[in-house]
């Protein structure tokens, strides 16, 4: 690989072990740190909770909105970049490979790209279609990356808009919800943590 397909698949890596290393604060920020987990993991669940806490005057609704912003928005612009320099080899690598059903995946796809351009980028969230592949697309369609990014801060911030306005209609039964999440998703984080512990020390002390 060239230097640049050495960061594209690098950064890659790099946003799926953070999605993993962050799980956990889940249940420990939820309810003690709401603003901090939005603003580092930027989830449906964060930003909803934002939005409730707004409602019972904890927060702003602004903050909701604007916080996870940044973490949702941190790998955008590699899965464009990898569409730009890999084309379709970029698509069949994130659909798991080549096949009959994903070279039909593609062909829509490909036909989404080119009919609605920079709305499936402004909408990537609410369509039934991975919002990588939609950057992805762009990328290989030749759309320049200040135009991409400048679309995926609107659409981000739609999408987050959307969840928080969705968390300040619920309210105090969002909250409760969240802070109960928080008492005993902790502990069951925990009991994993020791399960799998004691089965790794168990295999490594077996015959």
């Amino acid at each position: 690989m060239q230097r640049e397909d050495r960061i594209i698949v690098g950064g890659l890596a790099l946003a799926f072990v953070l999605q993993l290393a962050l799980w956990p604060l889940v249940p420990a920020l939820v309810a003690s740190h709401p603003a901090l987990l939005e603003l580092v993991r930027g989830s449906v669940t964060s930003i909803v909770n934002m939005g409730a806490r707004a409602r019972v005057g904890e927060t702003s609704l602004v903050l909701a909105v604007v916080l996870g912003v940044p973490s949702l928005m941190m790998f955008d612009w590699l899965f464009w970049w990898a569409g730009r320099r890999w084309g379709d080899g970029v698509f069949l690598w994130l659909l798991g490979g080549p096949g009959g059903r994903n070279e039909r995946r593609l062909a829509r796809l490909h036909r989404l790209e080119a009919r609605f351009g920079p709305s499936a980028v402004v909408l990537a969230y609410f369509l039934p279609i991975p919002a990588v592949l939609i950057y992805a697309a762009v990328g290989d369609g030749g759309m320049r990356l200040w135009v991409f990014l400048a679309l995926d801060i609107l659409g981000t911030l739609l999408w987050t808009a959307t969840l928080a306005a969705g968390g300040y209609a619920l309210g105090q039964e969002a909250v409760d919800a969240a802070d109960a999440l928080a008492r005993y998703s902790l502990w069951a984080t925990i009991g994993g943590v020791v399960i799998i512990t004691a089965w790794s020390a168990a295999r490594r002390s077996g015959p």
